[in-house]
């Protein structure tokens, strides 16, 4: 979960992956950490949209997207409940005290889904000159 945080939560590929049914998973999951999946997944996301709000240059909608929510509200009131501020007031406050952010095309470059291609493949592959 913490690293694949993003991404949707099923609860049943987690439980079977556990060795578990889906409500066992959750009770075993709620002794060990002190709270439900859902909700330690949404404290994970929030934790990393605040490191994204303190250090890149990106707008809240796109943090949002970021962390794995698909709703701007629900992003900000669970970020309110959680750290007592808006997103955007926590934007403010961070970049007051901090060195400049990162710039947001850094981010969402080095954020996207790399080719699962080795560099030896790339450099093997015949140019434009080579085919004719």
């Amino acid at each position: 979960m913490d690293s694949r945080y993003a991404e949707p939560l099923d609860i049943d590929a987690l439980a079977g992956t556990a060795g578990y049914s889906r409500y066992h998973f959750v009770r075993a999951f709620r002794a060990a950490y002190g709270e439900s999946p859902g909700r330690y997944l949404t404290r994970r996301r929030i934790e990393r949209a605040q490191e994204l709000l303190r250090s890149a240059n990106l707008t809240v909608t796109e943090v949002c997207h970021l962390v794995g929510f698909s709703s701007l509200g629900s992003f900000s009131s669970r970020f309110r409940d959680l750290t007592g501020c808006s997103p955007s007031e926590f934007q403010r406050a961070a970049h007051r005290t901090a060195p400049p952010p990162i710039p947001g095309c850094y981010v969402l470059m080095w954020g996207r889904p790399r080719p699962s291609v080795p560099n030896a493949a790339i450099a093997e592959k015949p140019g434009p000159a080579a085919a004719g």
